[in-house]
This record gives C-alpha cells, structure tokens and sequence, in this order.
C-alpha cells in the first residue's frame, strides 16, 4: 500500500468483539485468564494491551519495520533503548542532540558504567577515530535538535553494521513521512510521539521500532521490565493522529519552507538553518535522503539574545513554549529553554548559541504566519 493509505488502514482494522471500526480504548489494568495456566492473548496491561498493540502494529509498519513498541514518553522510549548498555560499554553521540537526550545520556548512563562520548558524526574520519573495541551503539538524530544538521544514516550504519555496533536514531523531526532509517541500515529508530506522529499537543508518547527479532525481544522484555510502556488512552491519541499525518507533514513542509524563505531574505536574521534550502551545507544529502523535511527548523536573530527575547515578546500567532509537532505554530529559545539542561560549555561547543530560535511552523496559512513574524521582526 501506498504510504498515506498505511497511516488508515495500517494495523487489526474491525475490533473482533462488536466490529467498531476504530480501536477501543482497553482502560483495564489486567484481564481474566480462560483457566488454571490458560492466559488469554493479554494477561497485565504493562505486559501488552490491545489498544497498544495496534499503534505498535501501526507503528511498525509505518517505518517498515517488524516490531514497534509504544512508551510512556520519549524519554521513556530513550530509557529503555539505552538500557541495552551494560557497564564498560562505549556510546557514541552526536554532538549536536536534543537536550533531553544529553541529560539522559551524562546524569544516567553514564553513571551507570557505560563510557559516553560526544563526536561530530557528520565527519566520517571522526567516526572512525571514536570507535572503540567496546563500542556498542552509536547514536543519532536524522536532523539535530536544533542546529537541524542532517546526518547521513546510510554511512553510519555502512561502518557500525560490519563492526557488530548497534545503531539508533531519533526520526522525531521527520516522522516516516521525512525519512525510515530502518531502510538505510539503522537497527533501531526512535520517535517522541508526543510530536508529528500525535500532532496535537494533547499527549505525550514515545516509540521505538525494529526489524531484527534480537533487538525486538530485548526491548520486550526491557519495557515489561522497566514499566515503560504507553497507557491505553495516549496510545489511542498517538493512533488518531496518525491517521491524519501525510496531509499534516505536506502542510507543515510547505509552510516552513515559505517561513524559511521569508526570514533568509529578512535584515534582521543572520542564518536560517533549514535542510530544504539551498543555502544550507547539507542540502545535497538532505534531498537525497528525505522526501518531507518537517515543519521545524532554526534561525538566528541579530543582535543577540536582547534581540531575540524581544522577537519573542512581540509575536501574537506563535505561542513560546517548547515542543514541536503539533498543529499550531511554536517558537523558542534552545538556550534558555529545550537546552537548558545542557552545560553551558557543552553548549557553546556544540554550536547553540544565544541568539539562536527554533520555530515549530504549524498548519495555519502561511500568509498568517508570515505577517505575524514581520510584525514581531519589525519591532527588534
């Protein structure tokens, strides 16, 4: 089937009992047994749940893998994937990553035992020089948080793949609509629902999906174990959105990529970080792995952070919050807000600097959004 028929009919369609055709939501905690050792397809809903299991299905299918698994959060998702690790294990991280992600990383797995190391993965001669005879996995974002680089996800997993090293990748940005890391070669692929897949702003979920059977009953038995796993009622949100989500990513495509070609051109911004325009240094690799590039870039105001933070009082349209995905527009500042929790060395060396926005362009006309930018703009 093709992609946008996936998003409807992907997963058990007619629920068995009385036929509805979207799932129920299963708000039960456990499920009766048929008889002394006879447990039905269910048994404890941290264990499995039908409402979840058919967004894992769908899940799975969408980036044409074999298994998917629905989580509590994001991060809950990048809990249980990390927890592969074992004390000695090498990480490889990009150096450019949501913040999230670095706190995680540093407060958690690495006092776990488990050598963490931040490498520009886009050079490939750094890659090279980072591994190590215990590295274990290498991890990635398929367009960074938030200095929007693109990495190549076929090249990576070309050197892990040989070495035994597992590989993963956060597609949040992009959703399957932008990219399947699966195809390219990555072993696991990572995604907040709580962003595009949802695209509400009304839940937050996270997911990881497999093709290898290994990895599949790892992160089972991980998620029973750790109590990750999505509730009931997020899972049948996240599904919802789903059905919707070519004709969201068209519309946040088209939108931010006028928004970015309108602040390129504007005297009061000094970079648009945007892998669809060409002014950006990974545009080539960009069209050539990607067909939707997400409604979410970067951009840098000059004057700094005063002017910034006044561009960011002035706008009425553009809610200033964190998160991104859903279908009203978003603006931020990853210093002071998503990226926080990061050093302000770590910071600065990763190339998140003060004068630097992130801006989640939503679903409304584009005439809307631009004239609310210009009007903010007109006023740093």
């Amino acid at each position: 089937m093709h992609f946008d028929t996936l998003t409807i009919h992907a997963g058990p369609q007619a629920d068995p009992a009385f036929g509805a055709v979207m799932p129920p939501i299963y708000q039960v905690s456990t499920f009766a047994f048929k008889g002394v050792k006879q447990p039905g397809p269910f048994d404890y809903s941290r264990s499995g749940n039908p409402t979840r299991r058919v967004l894992e299905d769908t899940l799975a299918a969408l980036d044409n893998g074999t298994r998917g698994f629905a989580f509590a959060t994001g991060m809950a998702a990048e809990a249980t994937v990390l927890a592969l690790l074992s004390s000695g294990d090498h990480l490889i991280i990009h150096d450019d990553l949501y913040g999230g992600t670095y706190r995680l990383a540093t407060a958690v797995t690495a006092r776990q035992g488990v050598a963490v190391e931040f490498v520009n993965l886009r050079d490939p001669a750094a890659l090279a020089r980072a591994i190590r005879p215990n590295t274990r996995m290498i991890w990635l974002e398929s367009v960074t948080n938030p200095l929007m680089n693109v990495l190549d996800l076929a090249a990576v997993a070309a050197v892990a793949k040989p070495k035994g090293i597992t590989t993963v990748c956060d597609n949040t940005f992009l959703s399957p609509c932008g990219v399947k890391p699966l195809d390219l070669g990555i072993d696991i692929v990572l995604h907040s629902t709580t962003k595009y897949l949802n695209g509400h702003s009304d839940v937050v979920g996270g997911a990881a999906v497999v093709r290898d059977a290994k990895f599949a009953e790892q992160l089972f038995n991980l998620q029973n174990t750790m109590g990750t796993c999505a509730g009931p009622q997020d899972s049948y949100l996240v599904l919802r959105g789903i059905r919707t989500l070519p004709l969201r990513m068209e519309r946040h495509h088209s939108n931010a990529l006028a928004v970015a070609a309108f602040l390129e051109t504007h005297p009061k911004i000094s970079r648009v970080l945007h892998p669809g325009l060409a002014s950006h240094p990974q545009h080539d690799l960009a069209k050539r792995q990607f067909r939707n590039f997400g409604g979410t870039f970067s951009f840098k105001v000059k004057g700094g952070e005063e002017a910034v933070f006044r561009l960011l009082t002035a706008v009425k349209l553009h809610i200033l919050a964190e998160s991104l995905g859903g279908v009203e527009s978003l603006i931020e500042h990853p210093w002071t807000m998503t990226h926080v929790s990061m050093p302000e060395d770590a910071r600065a060396a990763a190339g998140i600097t003060k004068d630097l926005v992130r801006i989640s362009v939503g679903l409304e006309h584009i005439d809307d959004l631009i004239a609310d930018l210009k009007q903010a703009l007109d006023q740093v």
